[in-house]
């Protein structure tokens, strides 16, 4: 595999404001950053420094103000916003601090929803698809129970799960073991990480847990909008 191929992500340049007249903020200025496939990153820096807004442009569920973001050597920047939510739902796993599982339905259909959007499986095949993720996580015997009956470490599992439903090529994760302790938070850490790396994936993950960071490949450390 060539370089150019290894990339699953890059950015270059990305500025974000937010806000509007006297109260417009200059969030991220000039970020450059490129992630490989089967490597793990952890962006790490003070609350409100742009972690997050620059975990929702790689995302596509935001838009820069200015710079480049490329999702598997396709440019975004000028893309629909059909493309982009196209592109999101082939390329994008996300797992968030907050599981956001559908609780009234099970397990398995929650893991089963990406697919349904992407659209590319049968029901069979879905089931069968979503059934192996949540074995993968720990999870099988557990597939027919609703998002009420997992405990939280169980519902960020059946997320991970989620997010890698598509099998695609980028995960990103923001705070996913904010909520969990230790113990969960090392299982759910070393699921994603140990997943992404079987799968060949670039994982890019917003943390606070110094501990979780020094075990990623990469760590790239964040102050007032930029890469330190």
């Amino acid at each position: 595999m060539s370089k150019s191929d290894s990339i699953a992500l890059s950015c270059s340049n990305i500025h974000r404001y937010l806000g509007e007249g006297e109260g417009r903020v200059h969030v991220l200025k000039g970020v450059t950053f490129e992630a490989e496939r089967g490597q793990v990153y952890a962006i790490v820096g003070p609350s409100g420094c742009g972690k997050s807004t620059l975990l929702y442009l790689l995302g596509l569920l935001d838009r820069q103000d200015d710079g480049d973001i490329t999702i598997d050597g396709v440019a975004m920047s000028q893309s629909s916003d059909a493309d982009r939510t196209s592109a999101r739902g082939e390329h994008i796993g996300f797992v968030f601090q907050f599981h956001f599982l559908m609780q009234e339905f099970s397990a398995l259909e929650n893991v089963m929803m990406p697919m349904r959007k992407l659209g590319k499986l049968t029901q069979p095949e879905m089931e069968a698809r979503a059934l192996e993720l949540l074995n993968e996580v720990g999870l099988g015997e557990k597939a027919h129970r609703l998002g009420t009956q997992l405990s939280g470490g169980e519902q960020q599992r059946v997320a991970v799960a989620r997010a890698l439903a598509n099998q695609p090529s980028i995960i990103l994760a923001d705070e996913p073991t904010g909520n969990l302790d230790v113990k969960n938070s090392n299982m759910v850490f070393d699921l994603l990480t140990r997943l992404a790396k079987d799968n060949n994936q670039a994982v890019i993950l917003v943390t606070h847990n110094p501990d979780i960071a020094e075990r990623c490949d990469q760590v790239k450390p964040m102050s007032d909008g930029q890469f330190v």
